[in-house]
């Protein structure tokens, strides 16, 4: 223990006389003086011993942890700095605090930290909380910090756009100081560059590199023209360095590393993780010039910054036991992935990346909000296609199974993994835990809301719906890391035994930058295939279905264009098993395979055309893990709660809707709510009493701002409302345009109603990807639910419900377009509903089971008796 930390604790033992709130400042200076590692953790175990009642002392005691917060920063423990800096903004929140900066020493630190670990959607919120304190106050050095730090948001959530606009007119109306500017030109700098990076290997943008190096060099002007400005004036160095070697100008590049080098290390107190950050962008130079040598040594010293007892004796990989959530290590596992790789050692390659997953989930493990997880999921899709790509060589090269195995469960994961994870969260969330998630959403709801109102839209009302959603962030985390996440491996030899039973095959996409790879699963086999990503062949065949007239028009090229799609997917030809299930990706999320041609032919009849749905019967799957764990039905008879709004004598009415009612409820029972009766409340308080959900309605996919939503009669309802939902379905069947489709995320998938339906439960779906037809979908949803009524299962009830409306005769041949029979596609299990005689003998079992468990509870009591 150090004296002046010693002399302060004997002090606080031999006056009772000194105050609560004087023992924490006390505690406070002495750590402060002597700020250390052994010291943080006396601080804690004195920290503990504090129970502050009055506003003075809470005040203390938010001090204490906000001065906490800021040295295991710099220690290096950033899991903790959040942690404290959360606990200090709550005390402060809760009880009313005030006569403190609480900006600059808790919000500021908190909402780069959050953006440092990910979890962009605090950061943002967090940022926004300061932004209208500062403007309330006209505190001009926080609302720039503001704005520097949501620009860095939303630099890393890839709306350069947004942050370029912000800069921008941030730059050209606010009065600023040199430092400011030449800071926020760096950042302006930044978001060109990673615009450019996004063009580069496809083209080389001169304009793009110009203002992005325009924007660098006024940073560095600004910057050099005042004093004691190493740090930022590194940064912009460096970044210029970034941008020479993304261009090929590696002399240039060295030239102003080696300056950012230099300047940066004029200071010898920074701090490890800007240390690190440097080294590595060091070794990543080094490693585009292939000076590989140079490279490995400042990955190493990376490793040495961040983790504590280093050792390179026996390997350069650390031990996975010593890894925590950081961005630059992961940056760093994937460097030395790639060095590995210029080195040969393709093993080595995957052990590195394999360490770099790990990181991922442990920052996986920290975010609340769904879009973070999001966020962070695409960087684990380029690490994954890399992966995949060495697995495919590894077999290639010594025709090990085990390779196509690990390449296929990592593609599993990355298939909607935060979807996968919410519902496997939910079946362990307490009703607490569940109630403040929906609280949660419900906040969120009304921000987006808000937030589409534009210019007219209650600043005061989105900071206050920010402020209670932070409330509730802070108080769930509390509660979840408490315990482990449940988690979840596919078992492939489980997953043979499904699809031989069912008697299907399964074909899984992965859609990488580079190539296509697709997994074939059949006869207790996995094929692994690989092509280039053609996407013109694929564009060309989906941009037929964004006009209802397009086909029919010109149904040749349809037809050529349709099988070139077909042609491209490698889908095998169906020698066995006539059940395809697809597991897609990225774009093809959007496609109806159904409709693809596999022999191209000039007939404009389209009943005879040959399309994929004559060869296969077609289902789909968010994952491999989706099918092989399909829930059992939960209802024994079917009945039917059907939402009818019609909208009738209005530009929205839907006429046929009604029709469409009237064939469902001549032949299922259930409850048919229609016209004023349609509503989202009417829905709600229903929803969980009926094995089938039918929707016709209206819906929109929405677009890059405005989320997904379906109408009800009173009112339009977002993707997201949908989740906390009380119901467990058999079906939902969404009769209504673009319900599959929404903001598109290559790992996750269409951020949709379906998707909406999806985390509320259920499990199985029928859903539309384009705008519908209202007569055409009344007499495909009439065909589907007669087949359904015959026994089959809600699978084969969608594949013969198309087959039945191109065999229709009365349907005319412009009708049969498949505009209008592939729009609806059907996710969820193969399994047929078992017949009602299957049901009574289960309850009949169950009910002797019973009576059996209480006949011999009854003996056994008897025995007892006697034995006394």
């Amino acid at each position: 223990m150090t004296l002046l930390f010693f002399i302060s604790q004997l002090s606080f033992s031999q006056s009772r006389a000194i105050s609560l709130e004087d023992k924490i400042y006390s505690t406070v200076d002495a750590f402060v003086a002597q700020p250390n590692a052994e010291n943080l953790k006396k601080l804690e175990k004195t920290e503990a011993t504090f129970s502050p009642k009055t506003k003075p002392e809470l005040l203390a005691f938010a001090i204490l942890k906000c001065n906490k917060a800021y040295y295991e920063n710099q220690l290096g423990f950033t899991q903790k700095a959040i942690k404290s800096y959360e606990k200090a903004w709550q005390l402060y929140q809760k009880n009313k605090l005030s006569n403190y900066d609480i900006t600059e020493s808790c919000l500021k630190p908190l909402g780069n930290l959050y953006a440092i670990m990910g979890d962009y959607d605090n950061a943002e919120n967090t940022i926004k909380q300061y932004y209208y304190i500062a403007n309330l106050e006209k505190n001009q050095e926080h609302k720039y910090a503001a704005i520097l730090n949501l620009s860095n948001v939303y630099q890393n959530t890839g709306r350069q756009n947004e942050a370029i606009n912000l800069l921008e007119k941030t730059l050209q109306l606010e009065k600023l100081t040199t430092i400011q500017k030449g800071i926020l030109y760096n950042n302006l700098g930044n978001n060109y560059f990673l615009i450019l990076e996004t063009l580069l290997p496809l083209k080389v943008d001169p304009f793009q590199i110009q203002k992005c190096e325009e924007a660098y060099k006024k940073a560095i002007l600004l910057l050099q023209s005042e004093k004691n400005q190493a740090e930022p004036l590194s940064n912009a160095y460096r970044n210029l360095a970034k941008m020479e070697a993304r261009v090929s100008h590696f002399e240039k590049a060295k030239e102003w590393m080696e300056k950012s080098r230099d300047l940066f290390f004029e200071n010898p107190n920074s701090e490890p993780r800007k240390q690190a950050q440097l080294y590595y962008d060091i070794a990543l130079l080094d490693f585009q010039r292939a000076n590989f040598d140079e490279s490995q040594i400042n990955l190493k010293a990376v490793f040495s910054v961040l983790i504590p007892n280093y050792s390179t004796t026996k390997s350069v990989l650390p031990k996975k036991n010593s890894l925590y959530a950081e961005t630059v290590l992961l940056d760093a596992f994937d460097l030395q992935a790639e060095l590995f790789l210029a080195q040969n050692q393709p093993k080595k390659a995957i052990e590195s990346y394999d360490l770099a997953f790990h990181i991922e989930e442990l920052f996986q493990s920290m975010i609340v909000y769904e879009n973070s997880k999001i966020i962070n999921q695409i960087r684990n899709r380029n690490r994954t296609e890399k992966c995949i790509e060495l697995y495919f060589s590894l077999h290639k090269k010594e025709q090990k199974m085990s390779y196509i195995e690990a390449a296929f469960l990592l593609t599993e994961k990355t298939k909607s993994a935060v979807l996968r994870q919410a519902l496997l969260d939910s079946k362990t969330q307490s009703k607490e835990e569940k109630l403040i998630v929906q609280q949660l959403q419900n906040w969120n709801t009304i921000i987006l809301k808000e937030q589409q109102k534009l210019d007219d839209a209650d600043i005061s009302k989105i900071n206050e719906a920010i402020k209670k959603q932070n409330e509730l962030m802070l108080l769930l985390k509390s509660k979840f890391s408490k315990k482990d996440k449940e988690s979840y491996e596919l078992n492939i030899a489980d997953l043979y035994s499904k699809l031989k039973k069912n008697q299907a095959m399964m074909i899984e996409y992965f859609v990488g930058f580079e190539r296509m790879y697709f997994f074939t699963i059949e006869n207790n086999k996995i094929q692994l295939n690989r092509l280039k990503t053609e996407g013109r062949a694929i564009l060309n065949f989906l941009n037929y279905f964004n006009d209802s007239e397009a086909i029919s028009k010109n149904p040749a090229q349809f037809n050529h264009h349709a099988h070139n799609a077909y042609s491209t997917l490698k889908i095998p030809k169906a020698l066995g098993y006539k059940k395809l299930i697809i597991i897609p990706d990225s774009i093809l999320t959007l496609l109806p395979f159904e409709a693809l041609v596999t022999e191209e032919e000039e007939s404009t009849n389209f009943a005879k055309m040959k399309f994929l749905l004559y060869e296969y019967a077609i289902g789909y799957s968010n994952s491999a893990d989706f099918y092989l764990n399909s829930i059992p039905f939960q209802h024994q008879k079917e009945s039917v709660l059907g939402i009818f709004p019609v909208f009738e004598k209005t530009n929205l009415e839907l006429a046929f809707s009604k029709k469409e009612k009237l064939k469902i409820q001549s032949s299922f029972d259930g409850m048919f709510l229609e016209n004023k009766k349609a509503t989202f409340q009417n829905f709600k308080k229903n929803a969980a009493n009926y094995s089938v959900i039918h929707l016709s309605t209206h819906a929109s996919s929405g677009d890059l701002v405005t989320p997904a939503s379906i109408k009800f009669f009173n009112q339009e309802v977002l993707y997201s409302e949908l989740y906390h939902l009380e119901m467990n379905p058999d079906l939902v069947v969404l009769s209504a345009c673009e319900t599959g489709i929404g903001k598109l995320y290559k790992a996750e998938g269409a951020m949709s109603i379906a998707r909406g339906f999806q985390f509320a439960g259920a499990q199985n779906l029928l859903f539309s990807l384009w705008k519908v037809n209202d007569y055409t979908t009344s007499v495909l949803m009439d065909k589907f639910y007669s087949n359904v009524k015959k026994g089959k299962s809600y699978f084969e009830a969608t594949n013969q419900a198309k087959l039945d409306y191109l065999a229709d005769e009365s349907i005319p041949n412009a009708k049969k377009s498949p505009y209008y029979w592939s729009s609806f596609v059907y996710y969820g299990t193969l399994d047929k509903k078992e017949s009602s005689s299957y049901w009574m003998w289960i309850s009949i079992v169950g009910a002797l089971s019973i009576l059996m468990i209480i006949w011999l509870f009854l003996s056994f009591r008897r025995r007892r008796n006697l034995i006394k």
